[in-house]
C-alpha cells in the first residue's frame, strides 16, 4: 500500500451521560469548519488508537471518560485523493468542564435523536446509530491472557509458579494504560503467578487487591467450566467493569460458553499472551465482544 493510500487514522467517542430518564452525548462544534461533529482526531506517531481517542476527547471536551464497546470504524475521502479512518468508542462521561477554544468552541449535550439531527456529516451519523444499537450502560467484562512466562519446559518447578519473564513483566506494565481506560472496579486473577503478575502493575496503579479465582485456570475451565461462566455472569452484575486474568485454554471456551462471536475469518478465538477480549454485557447475556491485541507483542 502505498504512502497516498495508507488511510490517516483518528480516534475519538461518543460521549454520554445520564440526565434523568434521558441517555444525552457530547457534540463539538469547530468553529474553523462551522460543523457540529463528534469529539475525534489524528493519532500521534506510535499512539494507540483507544489511547488517542480518550486523549483526543479530553483535549476537545475536557471530559474524563470510562471506555466502554469499540464502534465500527468510519473510512472518507480527504482532500488531495488521501483517506482518513476513524475508530470510536462508547465513552461514559465521569466528569470535567470545556474550555472553549480556537479548535472547539461549544460542546452540546443531545439526545440520540437530536444529535443526528444535529450532526453535520453522514459518517457521523452512522457512528451515532452504531452506538445506539446496543445499550449504553452494558456493563463491560475484561477477559486478558497473561503476558510471556517462558517455556513450560525450562522452568524446573511446579507450573502454577511459573512467573513472567523479562518481555512478560514489559508487557504487563505497558499494557496498564489500555486496560485502566476502561475503568475497571475489580480485578481477578487464576491461581497462577503467571496470571497475578501480568495484573499486579495495573492493580497498583489503580490501587485495587487482586482477587484469587482459581476458577479462571485452564484446569478449571477444562474440569468444571459451568464455574467459571456463572462467576462472569455474576460479576457482570455487580461492577460496570471487571478485569479477569486467565490463560490460554480457559478464555476460548468461555467465550464459546458465552456464545461470543469468534474472531472474522479465522473460526475461533484469539488469545495471544497479553491481549483481552472487552465483553459488553446486559444481564447474563454478552452483547458485544471486541478483541485487543496486545499495544506491543
Amino acid at each position: 500500500m502505498t504512502a497516498r493510500t495508507t488511510p490517516v487514522l483518528a480516534a475519538g467517542g461518543v460521549v454520554w451521560r445520564r440526565d434523568g430518564p434521558d441517555l444525552l452525548v457530547a457534540l463539538v462544534h469547530r468553529p474553523g469548519y462551522d460543523d457540529w461533529t463528534l469529539p475525534k482526531g489524528k493519532a500521534r506517531a506510535g499512539e494507540q488508537l483507544l489511547a488517542a481517542g480518550v486523549r483526543e476527547v479530553a483535549e476537545e471536551t475536557g471530559a474524563l471518560v470510562e471506555v466502554g464497546r469499540r464502534l465500527a470504524p468510519v473510512e472518507y475521502p480527504l482532500p488531495g485523493g488521501a483517506r482518513k479512518r476513524v475508530w470510536h468508542w462508547s465513552m461514559r462521561y465521569l466528569g470535567g468542564d470545556h474550555s472553549p477554544g480556537p479548535e472547539v468552541d461549544q460542546v452540546c449535550w443531545l439526545t440520540v435523536a437530536e444529535a443526528a439531527q444535529r450532526l453535520t456529516f453522514p459518517v457521523d451519523r452512522a457512528v451515532l446509530a452504531d452506538f445506539a444499537r446496543v445499550p449504553a450502560d452494558a456493563r463491560i467484562v475484561l477477559l486478558l491472557r497473561h503476558a510471556k512466562a517462558g517455556k513450560r519446559s525450562q522452568w524446573p518447578g511446579e507450573d502454577r509458579l511459573r512467573p513472567l519473564d523479562k518481555i512478560g513483566r514489559r508487557h504487563a506494565r505497558e499494557v496498564v494504560p489500555v486496560l485502566s481506560a476502561f475503568g475497571p472496579r475489580r480485578i481477578l486473577a487464576a491461581d497462577r503467578v503467571r496470571c497475578e503478575q501480568t495484573v499486579a502493575p495495573l492493580a497498583a496503579h489503580l490501587q485495587l487487591p487482586v482477587e484469587s479465582a482459581p476458577e479462571f485456570s485452564d484446569e478449571a475451565q477444562a474440569e468444571r467450566p459451568d464455574l467459571a461462566l456463572a462467576s462472569v455472569r455474576t460479576l457482570a452484575g455487580e461492577q460496570p467493569a471487571t478485569l479477569i486474568c486467565s490463560q490460554g485454554n480457559a478464555i476460548p471456551g468461555l467465550l464459546a460458553d458465552l456464545n461470543v462471536t469468534p474472531n472474522a475469518g479465522t473460526g475461533g478465538f484469539q488469545a495471544r499472551k497479553g491481549s483481552a477480549w472487552v465483553l459488553s454485557m446486559i444481564a447474563d447475556r454478552v452483547v458485544a465482544g471486541d478483541y485487543y491485541p496486545h499495544p506491543n507483542a
